[in-house]
């Protein structure tokens, strides 16, 4: 279900954005436009300098709340991968503990 008739299906849904560069982006999808993907409330995994690994760091955004970095962020469309609701990345990986 769509929050607004107007917008996208994912407008308001937390999102697990995979990045080119290597950093995974979790934030509420506002919209894709040809500038790229505009989110909200933003938390950043950089591998190179990240105390947890993905999955863990993903689990901890899920029990504590999204760590937010960026109150807006616009990722130009070179950087987006897949984008993956929250809910459907954590069902996805039950082999994981579920809260750490």
């Amino acid at each position: 279900m769509t929050f607004h008739p107007d917008h996208e299906a994912l407008h308001g849904v937390t999102v697990v954005v995979t990045g080119a560069s290597g950093k995974t982006y979790v934030g509420r999808y506002h919209e894709r436009t040809e500038r790229g993907v505009l989110l909200h409330d933003v938390g950043v995994h950089d591998p190179a300098a990240a105390a947890h690994p993905l999955a863990e760091w993903l689990r901890r955004q899920d029990r504590f709340g999204v760590k937010v970095e960026h109150r807006h962020l616009m990722l130009p469309p070179a950087e987006v991968g897949d984008v993956v609701p929250f809910l459907d990345w954590l069902a996805a990986n039950p082999a994981l503990p579920p809260h750490l």
